[in-house]
């Protein structure tokens, strides 16, 4: 599996457990999705590179504001779209 198939599963996996109450082993599962993307968008366009700030912005704003479903859907739908368009 590649290192982006396996984050692209880790981000559903961890979307699932904020979705399913289990919050704490979310956030220390997210600790380990935001590495593995990080080290793909580090050799990623400039533009991926920008995506990238914005949405982990407002994946921690949801974080803060403790709202752990609209954290789900941008682990699942816009981190997820984002790194598949990471050049492989």
């Amino acid at each position: 599996m590649s290192a982006g198939l396996k984050c692209v599963s880790g981000c559903r996996q961890c979307a699932g457990l904020f979705r399913l109450g289990r919050d704490v082993e979310a956030a220390l599962s997210m600790v380990d999705v935001f590495e593995e993307a990080y080290t793909l968008v580090l050799s990623a366009p400039q533009d991926v590179q920008q995506s990238w700030t914005g949405v982990l912005t407002q994946m921690l704003a949801c974080q803060e504001r403790q709202d752990w479903l609209g954290l789900a859907d941008f682990l699942e739908y816009e981190l997820v779209e984002l790194l598949e368009n990471v050049p492989a």
